[in-house]
């Protein structure tokens, strides 16, 4: 007989599997949303006891439950629990106010979500929370900058416009031998291709607005602990009462029972196009971590399975004027504040604003680009066009 453990099963599979039970859907494939606030007790001993699995919608109901079920079997055996929460900002806010209080250090990664910073810088602040932000290259050089009151360490692997890799398994080694949690946002790669949790944080983040949603149809954001810290994240999301509609949660679900097939072919066409723009005449640089000659290229080959399709470029020098030409030549790529859709989307950033450990001088413009569902060909002949007014502009 034999006694060996039984074999995980793979990612594709348990997206599919997981959180499913036909008998009690009535052998319905899909759970039903269940639009509800009031649960009923059957006895007053019942109710005296909170006794049931569902006690009040705010806490979940049968749809919530078979969305955490199958985000915890992708997030790996590390994950003890998985909050919901009505946007990726919100996941952000609620995890810092879950974990820090007044007096407590934070320390922030340069290359952050701008919402995150202005969540530390404004709220956090006014509350007495202290946030310092650090180099995203500095590894295990981190050390230097703990206070005996650092409670936490937040990363974003990449950032999500200027895209460094921080070593993540050095800073969690530095971190928790100081007693302070890794938080990491963990949006761009989703937990099909980083597991981060295996990587020594204690709380992934996902804006699921993004590639768990897929559709860019729904305002959804995850919060998935470990055993250490999904207590303080339970309670927090219990005290700030927040919570998802259901629609968008059966919404989430159905993305995540189809990202393994969406994600490989962003992950395709994004280092197709990343490789293409590369070698244009136009442009400066890619900033793609999947390209053999980006910096963080080395962590991201040790630490993740695969990219997805968002990544930015650096124009040779050109005026504003030339690059918005350019822009609004194009007809596949839409312009707007968001990703992890099927469609494809180019906007320009300039991060120097909002980096204080770091200096932003690219040597000229930046767009990020999302690279969606449509054909790779389509898209290139889309930005030849675009290159064309960007040249006749100038």
């Amino acid at each position: 007989m034999d006694s060996s453990p039984p074999q995980e099963q793979h990612a594709e599979t348990r997206l599919v599997t997981s959180g499913r039970d036909t008998k009690a859907q009535k052998g319905f494939v899909n759970p039903p949303v269940f639009h509800g606030s009031t649960v009923l007790y059957p006895t007053a001993e019942d109710l005296h006891a909170h006794r049931g699995e569902f006690t009040y919608g705010r806490h979940g109901s049968p749809t919530t439950k078979a969305f955490q079920e199958t985000l915890m079997a992708l997030e790996g055996p590390q994950c003890a629990g998985v909050g919901i929460v009505p946007s990726g900002l919100s996941a952000i806010s609620t995890t810092l106010l879950s974990v820090l209080k007044t007096g407590d250090h934070l320390l922030v990664c340069d290359n952050v979500y701008r919402p995150s910073r202005n969540f530390c810088n404004g709220m956090l602040a006014r509350y007495g929370i202290e946030t310092a932000y650090f180099d995203p290259m500095i590894g295990a050089g981190i050390d230097k900058l703990f206070k005996q009151n650092t409670r936490a360490v937040l990363v974003e692997a990449p950032g999500s416009q200027s895209f460094e890799m921080p070593d993540i398994r050095a800073i969690a080694e530095v971190a928790h031998a100081r007693d302070a949690l890794v938080i990491d946002d963990n949006t761009w790669a989703t937990p099909l291709y980083h597991r981060s949790l295996d990587q020594g944080v204690d709380i992934s983040m996902q804006a699921a607005t993004k590639y768990i949603g897929g559709h860019s149809d729904i305002m959804f954001g995850t919060i998935s602990a470990n055993a250490k810290a999904w207590p303080m994240v339970a309670e927090g999301i219990r005290l700030l009462g927040v919570c998802a509609g259901p629609d968008d949660v059966f919404l989430a679900l159905r993305g995540l029972r189809t990202l393994s097939v969406r994600l490989a072919q962003h992950h395709r066409s994004g280092l197709d196009m990343a490789r293409w723009l590369a070698g244009r005449p136009e442009v400066a640089r890619v900033l793609h971590p999947g390209l053999e000659t980006d910096p963080g290229h080395a962590i991201w080959k040790r630490d993740f399975t695969g990219a997805s399709g968002l990544f930015s470029i650096v124009l040779k020098p050109a005026p504003q004027k030339a690059v918005d030409t350019m822009l609004n030549t194009l007809k596949l790529f839409g312009m707007g504040f968001s990703w992890g859709g099927f469609e494809s989307l180019a906007i320009p950033f300039d991060c120097d604003a909002y980096r204080t450990a770091t200096k932003w001088a690219p040597g000229g413009p930046t767009l990020r680009l999302h690279i969606g569902l449509e054909s790779v060909d389509d898209l290139k002949a889309d930005l030849d066009r675009g290159f064309a007014a960007l040249k006749a502009a100038m």
